[in-house]
């Protein structure tokens, strides 16, 4: 009988073993970069090339959302502290995770990610030029470890839609992913559809990237991100034209002449990067009055002196990480209510937030990502 039972738990084991290799399929699948990269799927095992790429990763695993993940860089902590607290609540065991330093600043240890054995690592466009001039793409090519980019920083207007359904190839998880990409995209016409009909006058909107994190005046944002967010949003970005790229820099005397109609400056919890700075802390369950207190102090600097904005009282601060996750959609509606405030009176950026983490993410939703001088917001 023993050995009954030792030969049918080996057969038990033989099918599994097939199984799971029937399960798993070599594909090839075109990055955001327009590299064919042969990746076996579903994809078990997974490098996060950023750990605030757990955002998308959570949007298509709210169940498990670690399940997957063998390695991860440390930004997450320092950049979002207040998200990474909260996943640590939840699952504990991601201390435990390995981390990574950076690619771009060269702290990237490719011999620990060879050693985790991933089916693959996903690693965001912008550090793309660092990837190739370390010869890291060629290195896990030859131990068998496909590299794939994704995009929510670059051009996610553009690539977010792609990316989302790349990832969701490689996870096995296309049909969360549509749905995902469809809740986005009808949260987005929320916004444009009441545009398109009422073609409104466009404020000039100048968007301050991360005000406070130094004393320097002032980066922002070129025809992507959040300048192309304004847009949607039914404004005119006032960097559209000085700044080439996605991102770039502004001088005072710019921003004094060009006298815009609103300000938004994007901000988060940098404690871990600046101790003590004038940042906004806006974010996962962030204190809103005290986000308010930074944000009106931001207003004394000589760049916004006699600025419409600041005397109309129309200076905001929103969450910088909507910069790179594919949760634009809910920037988008905060930015068009602030622009154009009788338009969207009945528009509740707030409670699309919290339908995405309802039926999406692994985390309750908590406000704290917006405040506003206007006290009428």
């Amino acid at each position: 009988m023993k050995v009954f039972n030792r030969v049918a738990a080996a057969a038990a084991g033989l099918c599994v073993l097939f199984s799971s290799a029937a399960l798993a399929d070599t594909i090839k699948v075109k990055d955001i970069t327009g590299r064919e990269v042969e990746v076996n799927v579903p994809v078990q095992h997974v490098i996060l090339g950023e750990g605030r790429q757990i955002y998308f990763v959570g949007a298509l695993d709210k169940a498990e959302p670690f399940k997957r993940v063998v390695g991860w860089r440390d930004d997450l902590a320092k950049a979002d502290p207040e998200t990474y607290a909260a996943y640590l609540a939840k699952y504990p065991d991601i201390a435990k995770l390995p981390a990574f330093g950076g690619v771009k600043d060269g702290t990237f240890d490719i011999e620990q990610a060879v050693a985790l054995k991933p089916d693959v690592m996903l690693m965001n466009v912008d550090a793309k030029t660092a990837t190739e001039e370390a010869g890291y793409i060629e290195k896990l090519e030859k131990v068998g470890i496909p590299l794939v980019y994704v995009d929510f920083r670059e051009k996610p207007m553009e690539n977010t839609e792609p990316s989302m359904r790349l990832i969701g190839k490689l996870f096995g998880e296309e049909e969360k992913a549509e749905e995902f990409i469809k809740f986005r995209a009808d949260s987005i016409a929320k916004v444009t559809d009441v545009l398109a009909k009422a073609n409104p006058k466009k404020p000039l909107v100048f968007v301050e990237r991360a005000g406070g994190y130094s004393d320097d005046c002032c980066m922002s944002f070129g025809d992507e991100n959040f300048g192309k967010m304004v847009e949607f949003a039914g404004g005119i970005n006032m960097a559209k034209d000085i700044i080439p790229g996605t991102f770039g820099t502004v001088n005072p005397e710019q921003i004094i002449a060009s006298n815009p109609d609103q300000i938004i400056i994007t901000g988060g919890n940098w404690e871990g990067y600046v101790p003590g700075g004038n940042w906004v802390g806006v974010g996962y369950g962030a204190d809103e009055k005290e986000a308010f207190r930074k944000l009106e102090n931001l207003t004394k600097r000589p760049a916004f002196t006699d600025v419409k904005a600041v005397k109309e009282g129309n200076v905001h601060a929103i969450w910088h990480q909507f910069y790179n996750n594919p949760y634009q959609f809910v920037a988008i509606q905060q930015i068009a209510k602030w622009l154009h405030p009788d338009l969207f009176k009945d528009l509740d950026p707030g409670a699309t937030f919290k339908e995405l983490h309802e039926r999406f993410l692994p985390l309750p939703y908590k406000s704290g990502y917006f405040v506003s001088l206007n006290v009428g917001e």
